[in-house]
């Protein structure tokens, strides 16, 4: 399904411009049109949702398609713990090679539960790991919801976390206020973000409701821009933009999720039509290719550079504009992360998917395939 590598590819690309011009940054020292570019770039914050959105989509379609088989656990977490596990566990290694984490965030990473690090009074040591131990809870808890529930009730569940959800971040934030504390957890606690991987999941089941009619099918994804759009004209007065308030903790990323559960139907629609090479530009597909491990490696690269240029040639550094340093290190460092990544993916993670082939045969009947439900 390339077109879903070409969206894995949005936000992945989302996600590293966002740590490479903006994240942890004094926007203070630059001028004012360089500072509506890195606002632009702020949106690449929401990569992370599309993925989730992306996993509740892909994994729920898989799942159902499975459900009835013997081995349905078995081969679901099998085929998991190759994808993920290999490039995961290496990245722990490295960070205590390089001495870059506390005891309590890789103790919790271990089991997957960096994200709850802020209910331990420890320091999150690597921010992207939070993700992947959502996508792990999530693994955990879902297969055993599809194999019991029927779709109507698994679709009934997903838009009830979809609300839950946001209202848990509503409440983490009045807590967090009421007791002088910021409360970093509010946006990272699984129960507070479920609701990407519930919109995924929805859109899954929909898609199924729909007997996959493509008018029906775009009417829902219309629909979905329609409240995503809807939403932030209501919401804006509130402060739904901005996370400082409790509104915008709880309402901030819902109309993104909602716009990316869209987006996934549009690009759905188009790659099975005669407009498909729209919907998958080969750069894309590419970054989608090696998404997995460019997002587990670039905050390491860009830090490493950092350290590195600073050590090497601090005077040359000093000399360079903060727009032209920051230009440097995302051509340079992000170069360098977009080619460890084609390396790991090609060399190592590649090794790992072969035995995904191996001991579990990808089959037709586990994979939503609407190219040839949707045509």
């Amino acid at each position: 399904m390339p077109e879903l590598d070409a969206v894995r590819g949005i936000a992945i690309l989302g996600v590293v411009f966002y740590h490479g011009f903006v994240w942890v940054r004094d926007l203070s020292v630059y001028t004012g049109l360089q500072r509506k570019f890195f606002l632009v770039l702020t949106a690449g914050q929401f990569g992370v949702p599309l993925f989730f959105v992306l996993s509740g989509f892909l994994i729920t379609g898989i799942l159902l398609d499975s459900r009835t088989r013997p081995d349905y656990y078995k081969r679901f977490y099998l085929r998991r713990a190759l994808r993920i596990l290999p490039v995961y566990y290496l990245v722990l290694l490295i960070l205590v090679i390089v001495g870059r984490s506390n005891g309590t965030f890789l103790v919790l990473s271990l089991v997957f539960s960096s994200n709850l690090t802020s209910l331990f009074g420890a320091t999150m040591s690597y921010a992207v790991l939070w993700s992947l131990a959502v996508e792990e809870h999530f693994y955990l808890l879902w297969p055993s919801a599809v194999r019991r529930i029927s779709d109507t009730h698994l679709m009934i569940l997903a838009l009830v976390i979809s609300v839950i959800s946001p209202l848990l971040r509503y409440i983490c934030h009045l807590h967090a206020s009421a007791m002088h504390v910021i409360d970093y957890g509010c946006a990272f606690y699984t129960w507070n973000v479920a609701d990407g991987l519930a919109w995924g999941a929805f859109l899954a089941l929909a898609i199924r409701a729909l007997k996959f009619d493509r008018i029906r099918v775009l009417q829902l994804s219309i629909a979905l821009f329609a409240a995503a759009f809807s939403l932030i004209a209501i919401g804006l007065p509130f402060g739904i933009t901005s996370r400082k308030t409790p509104l915008g903790e709880a309402l901030q990323s819902v109309p993104w999720t909602l716009s990316f559960t869209g987006l996934i139907a549009a690009f759905l629609l188009i790659g099975t039509s005669s407009w498909k090479k729209l919907a998958a530009p080969s750069i894309l597909q590419f970054f989608g290719w090696i998404s997995y491990g460019l997002y587990m490696y670039h905050l390491l690269v860009f830090e490493t550079y950092s350290r590195v240029m600073y050590w090497l040639a601090p005077h040359f550094i000093s000399r360079l504009s903060p727009w032209q340093e920051v230009w440097l290190r995302f051509i340079i460092a992000g170069g360098a992360a977009v080619g460890i990544s084609y390396l790991s993916r090609r060399y190592f993670e590649q090794f790992f998917l072969d035995f995904k082939k191996r001991y579990t045969p990808r089959t037709a009947e586990t994979l939503i395939r609407p190219r040839e439900t949707l045509g």
